[in-house]
């Protein structure tokens, strides 16, 4: 027998809130008091505090048709935890805000409360606010995050050196080729209601995309091999865009190398069945949430030991530009083809 849905009007918004934030568990010292006053208490301890903010917006960001809504609630910790990370810091908190259709029940935000809850507990974050309102368009997700790091520590993105190694963690380009799927099945299912959507056990891409992860244990390691990098930023809006940012805030020039980007041999297959340049997809694709950041060349001998890293090019002068060397051997000026917030998909 089917569970009766529950009316978010039913709870009210401070019943809505307790029930979904009565098995909150509190997993940092730094938190002193957390959901139930006027606001959160957080004390760093002498550390340096790091805030990032994301908004997520049904029909934008993502689709409720293909995003199972567990998954929805931890990839919108994952993405705001991946800014922190980017910075060198660690994140303790979130705040998560919503903005609800009478679409949603009550059971549909338990779901996506277990995904937001999953993300805390794998990163070891506390959730100690937010907010509820109703949304005339669709289903809207703001999530804070707060940080600490050791003051002085922090990484920019303007702060690269000439000379210094390009370094990205993992794979690149997977999530926008899981896109690529999910909105092809959802086409032919608009179109022909009764077909039984066909994923071609593209499960790697495809959970790039739906569930990705943030970059916590390329952090620990640098920490544990004492490197510091010199700039650093995420890939939410593909490498090339990324690239661009560290070069034109730190004033320098990028030589990259295409042979040396990082492309799985999963999302190379499935690349190739849309007939679409692997290289294409890691340039421009985008919500990879690794690690793309620099370093001195004196640094290199310690990477060996992490084969999560790959160094993919240096920073030359500024009037050298920004080029990437292809396999064949011909220099191209990188353009940011990625993902803009007012545009979509360039």
């Amino acid at each position: 027998m089917s569970e009766e849905r529950i009316e978010i009007a039913d709870l009210g918004e401070f019943g809505l809130i307790r029930h979904l934030t009565k098995n909150i568990e509190i997993h940092n010292a730094s938190t002193v008091l957390g959901v139930g006053d006027d606001a959160a208490v957080i004390d760093h301890f002498g550390k340096q505090t790091v805030v990032t903010t994301d908004m997520l917006i049904e029909g934008v960001h993502f689709d409720l048709m293909y995003t199972p809504l567990k998954h929805l609630g931890y990839k919108a910790v994952v993405v705001n935890l991946s800014d922190i990370y980017a910075m060198n810091a660690t994140p303790t908190q979130i705040t998560v805000s919503l903005g609800l259709s009478n679409r949603i029940s009550v059971q549909a935000l338990d779901e996506l409360y277990e995904g937001i809850y999953a993300a805390c507990d794998k990163y070891g974050v506390d959730l100690v606010g937010g907010d509820t309102c109703s949304s005339q368009k669709g289903f809207i997700i703001s999530v804070t995050a707060i940080g600490e790091v050791t003051p002085g520590k922090f990484v920019k993105r303007s702060t690269a050196q000439k000379g210094d190694l390009i370094c990205c963690s993992g794979d690149l380009g997977a999530a926008y080729v899981g896109l690529l799927f999910l909105e092809r099945e959802k086409r032919i299912f608009q179109e022909h209601p009764g077909v039984q959507p066909d994923l071609e056990n593209e499960s790697y891409v495809i959970g790039r995309l739906l569930k990705p992860e943030a970059r916590k244990d390329i952090i620990e390691f640098l920490e544990q091999s004492e490197i510091i990098p010199t700039s650093m930023i995420d890939v939410s809006d593909g490498l090339s865009s990324e690239i661009l940012h560290i070069s034109q805030q730190s004033g320098l020039g990028v030589r990259l190398y295409e042979d040396k980007i990082p492309i799985s041999e999963d999302m190379k297959r499935a690349a190739f069945k849309f007939e679409i340049d692997p290289t294409a997809c890691a340039l421009s694709g985008g919500e990879d949430y690794e690690l793309l950041f620099t370093l001195q060349q004196s640094e290199y001998d310690k990477l060996v030991l992490n084969e999560q890293i790959s160094v993919i090019g240096y920073m030359t002068e500024p009037e050298e530009g920004a080029k990437i060397i292809t396999k064949g051997g011909h220099t191209h000026d990188i353009t940011a083809q990625g993902w803009n917030a007012f545009k979509g998909r360039q």
